[in-house]
């Protein structure tokens, strides 16, 4: 149950925060549709088609994991989006297509491999959360408020650091710059120029 629970409260934080970077405003939206038009995946009036598609997509997983009876089939319905999503990036990739990521909204980190680690990372937590359901015979809240708070915790900090997972990479990718040696003005001096040494040579 706290395996099922963990895994639910992970996927629901991921797509909810997913689905508000993409709708909570139109502009939003715009460049959410205008980056999957830039994989070159689809046609421009089908890639409108598949943004609307993927937020109703989200919609959906979002209401079934909300709901206990319905917990196992969100789970596998967030498994399968999130497989399909790897696909298409996975494609554009291939394609050298590295449009930047408009899963959470706005960013400007281009598409990379760190991002179908991420969601096959996803795909495994909704697949295995299935599978804790289906062994444990139920979605339902675990016995110990203790466990259960433990585990919804842990849940909430990952989800943090998926949708920061940007943020995280550039500051970690971020390398300090090797520090040059001047040369001291007086060693500069002290060398005599090219031209000097030619025209010393030619007088002796």
């Amino acid at each position: 149950m706290y395996i099922a629970l963990s895994c639910r409260i992970l996927l629901f934080g991921v797509f909810l925060t997913a689905l508000a970077g993409k709708v909570h405003r139109k502009a939003a939206f715009d460049e959410f549709t205008t980056s999957i038009r830039d994989m070159r995946l689809f046609s421009p009036k089908v890639a409108g088609i598949v943004a609307v598609a993927v937020a109703v997509g989200e919609l959906a997983a979002l209401v079934l994991l909300a709901l206990p009876a319905t917990a196992s089939i969100g789970l596998a319905l967030a498994a399968l989006l999130l497989l399909g999503f790897t696909a298409g990036m996975g494609a554009a990739l291939r394609r050298g297509r590295r449009t930047p990521c408009r899963c959470f909204g706005a960013s400007v980190t281009p598409l990379g491999p760190v991002h179908l680690v991420r969601n096959l990372v996803l795909a495994a937590v909704g697949a295995t959360g299935a599978a804790a359901v289906a062994i444990g015979g139920g979605a339902g809240w675990p016995p110990h408020p203790g466990g259960a708070a433990i585990a919804a915790t842990a849940a909430l900090v990952a989800v943090i650091l998926v949708v920061r997972l940007d943020d995280l990479v550039a500051l970690f990718s971020l390398a300090p710059a090797p520090a040059t040696r001047a040369t001291p003005l007086s060693q500069a001096r002290s060398v005599p120029p090219a031209s000097a040494k030619g025209q010393s040579r030619t007088r002796r």
